[in-house]
């Protein structure tokens, strides 16, 4: 399949594995953190970290969305399918999420709510259409790539003239997330985070372009190789962070040429920017509260907006004691770090958002062995290795 197989081709994966080794600095170590999930999954799906030489060591971000969420913003999704008895239409992974006490929108649909099972937002404002006597609202999540279809959808709405239909909106920004974690004390104060480079994002990358990217290269000094997919995006785009770092280099470089431009998805940006403006903060799961990290909904849409038709309340909630989805997110951690892990916390019974996600670095090792083995995640994933 043109696009697809040649990216998965072996013998060049090797070629490029030999050239990474062959060019890596014995004497040091490298510290690369791939953003998204996306990338973890592909990573762990395809071997990748056996063709690494063992002083090269991948570190797993906060590139997932319904893993960043944090519990509050959950329980209140539930609140509005419960307490104020709306349709609430939901992305899959985000019906087995965990929030306080345990209780999922899935559980809270089990106890009698109108929870449903979306594949788009278009879907949910079918089912609006569908119920004109019924709330039907739209729990939205995501970085920029789920953001544009929210704004159409938004959009959509206000031209059928639907009264019914509304959108509780939690999307994130992923440049703000890379800023907090090159921030934080466990990078510049504590020095348990070390950060050499980052794999940037796919799909996030074709909306945003990559001259947001330019700002951690100019400021932090930290080379970003925006990457696709594939294993052969994955590699190669290692190969040239560790030619950066060998050169003394912070530079933006974009692999994933393909797809990816300078200056993204003109359109999209702009529809985006019509719709929605940047809230002050938000709290993340992990990261705590990140100034200027997400969006909600401009005025002019107003009556779309669920947090402005219904009151719902924020409590603060505390997490597991037990589960390290807030240390994994930060890359601070590898899952196997955590005692839950494997045993009682699997994907048939998730106790962090970190597991539930087809995106999420836990589910990423359970799904593909890696927790089965003794010694690799703690020597070639772990930071601190």
């Amino acid at each position: 399949m043109k696009y697809v197989d040649e990216y998965r081709d072996g013998a060049l994966a090797q070629e490029i594995a030999a050239k990474i080794a062959k060019e890596v600095d014995p004497d040091r170590d490298y510290h690369f953190m791939e953003f998204c999930g996306g990338h973890t999954h592909a990573i762990f799906r395809y071997g990748i970290p056996d063709l690494l030489p063992s002083n090269v060591k991948m570190i797993h971000g906060p590139g997932c969305p319904v893993c960043v969420l944090p519990i509050n913003r959950l329980d209140s999704a539930i609140e509005l399918a419960v307490t104020h008895k709306v349709i609430l239409c939901s992305y899959g992974d985000m019906l087995r999420v965990p929030g306080s006490r345990k209780r999922s929108l899935l559980k809270a649909k089990a106890e009698g709510a109108d929870v449903r099972m979306v594949y788009s937002c278009m879907d949910a404002l079918r089912i609006a259409q569908d119920n004109p006597d019924r709330e039907v609202v739209f729990f939205a999540i995501g970085f920029e790539t789920t953001t544009p279809p929210t704004s159409l959808v938004i959009r959509q709405a206000q031209k059928l003239g639907l009264k019914n239909f509304t959108v509780f909106c939690n999307h994130v920004l992923t440049p703000a997330a890379i800023s907090n974690i090159l921030e934080s004390p466990e990078v510049r104060e504590l020095g348990i985070l070390r950060l050499d480079g980052f794999v940037g994002p796919a799909h996030v990358s074709t909306v945003i372009g990559s001259q947001p990217y330019y700002y951690f290269a100019e400021e932090y000094q930290k080379p970003v190789v925006i990457a696709g997919f594939e294993p052969l995006d994955v590699l190669q785009a290692i190969l040239m962070l560790v030619r950066q770092v060998n050169d003394g280099r912070a530079e933006i470089e974009n692999e994933f040429s393909r797809a990816v431009t300078y200056e993204g998805n003109v359109q999209a940006k702009s529809i985006v920017a019509d719709t929605f403006e940047l809230r002050r903060s938000f709290e993340w799961r992990g990261l705590g509260v990140v100034p200027y990290s997400a969006l909600r909904i401009k005025d002019a849409f107003a009556e779309f907006d669920a947090e402005k038709r219904f009151t719902v309340e924020y409590r603060s909630t505390r997490e597991n004691k037990a589960c390290e989805c807030g240390a994994i997110l930060r890359g601070v951690k590898s899952p196997r770090d955590c005692t839950l892990f494997g045993d009682p916390c699997t994907p048939e019974n998730p106790l962090g958002s970190c597991m539930v996600s087809s995106e999420g670095a836990c589910a990423a090792y359970y799904s593909y062995g890696r927790y089965q083995e003794n010694t690799f995640a703690s020597d070639k994933t772990h930071p601190a290795a």
